[in-house]
């Protein structure tokens, strides 16, 4: 990809005095995973060294947003707070490819050499999550869109259940019946819950993932159908994204943006060429290797902070020599 910024719409990059110090700028989105068809737009992602007035004065410098050409530009504290926490869009920049990059200086090369810092066990929360927001979101519309009532809060039920077997690979594992659900008699679902000496923290990422199930499926109710229907194969393209980069990074390879290998089933997916029934049969494939390589991974618990400190003051005592 051949991509300038010299094109009048930028002006903004080179005008505004906040952003003279843009570390880091890439072409993001469907263009940086290979997956970008005639009607994909350019979005820029990247960070930049906060100023003077921000490093050493009282106001904090979180994001600048252009709309009109879909640009967002962190500053380097947030950026380094998303990296983290294993955010996916924030990860993925770090790893887009080179013919991607619109803009980079010293400070974004360190950053991007030392991309593996920011890699630890948090992306199995973090990307499997998005992951499995997808899939709600995916089988949730089609249940409304072809059951009735009664088999629509079936596979609701039928949905929980398949996330209590994941909690209890993800999570702190539970005897079998601890979280069991049932229906009354006017078939709404009801839940026990029996768990003694749990983990908090454990329970809280359950409830969460649990909640967001319901809370995406009641929302699906007054959801616009037409305009739902053009995005749901997009929807399942990036289902499967999610876990076979999210794998890779488990396995100790990485962060690879681009998926050329497996470009066309993504793009075979996005086009409708597989049914519904085999886009759900290919994501319990990849969710068991993700689920798999979650558990072998050899990544560590948490980023090394400390070294990451370190990169982080260091390229702001550069930028103030330099000022």
């Amino acid at each position: 990809m051949i991509f300038v910024l010299d094109d009048i719409k930028y002006d903004f990059l080179r005008q505004n005095p906040d952003l003279k110090n843009i570390a880091y700028l890439v072409v993001s989105g469907s263009h940086s995973y290979g997956t970008n068809n005639e009607n994909s737009d350019i979005d820029l992602r990247g960070f930049l060294v906060e100023g003077k007035k921000y490093l050493l004065g009282s106001e904090s410098f979180e994001q600048f947003e252009d709309l009109p050409t879909d640009t967002v530009i962190y500053g380097m504290k947030k950026f380094f707070r998303l990296c983290l926490a294993a955010n996916p869009n924030a990860l993925e920049l770090l790893g887009a490819d080179e013919e991607c990059i619109a803009l980079i200086n010293e400070s974004g090369q360190k950053v991007r050499d030392n991309a593996d810092l920011f890699l630890s066990k948090r992306v199995i929360n973090s990307f499997g999550n998005y992951a499995s927001a997808q899939l709600r979101r995916l089988s949730n519309a089609l249940c409304h869109d072809q059951f009735s009532l009664k088999q629509q809060e079936k596979h609701l039920k039928e949905t929980l259940l398949r996330e209590i077997d994941h909690f209890n690979r993800t999570y702190s594992s539970f005897d079998k019946n601890a979280i069991r659900l049932h229906n009354d008699e006017g078939n709404q679902i009801l839940m026990d819950i029996k768990l003694e000496g749990y983990p908090v923290r454990d329970f809280v990422g359950i409830y969460s993932e649990m909640r967001e199930t319901v809370k995406t499926f009641d929302k699906l109710k007054h959801r616009n159908r037409k305009k739902d229907e053009m995005h749901l194969f997009k929807h399942a393209m990036h289902l499967m994204r999610l876990l076979i980069t999210g794998t890779d990074i488990l396995d100790g390879r990485g962060i690879i943006t681009k998926r050329m290998k497996e470009h066309d089933l993504l793009m075979d997916i996005r086009n409708g060429k597989y049914s519904y029934e085999d886009i759900f049969l290919m994501a319990e494939e990849y969710r068991t290797k993700f689920e798999i390589a979650a558990k072998n991974t050899k990544l560590p618990d948490k980023p090394d902070t400390l070294r990451i400190k370190k990169l982080q003051i260091d390229l702001f005592e550069d930028y103030l020599t330099k000022e």
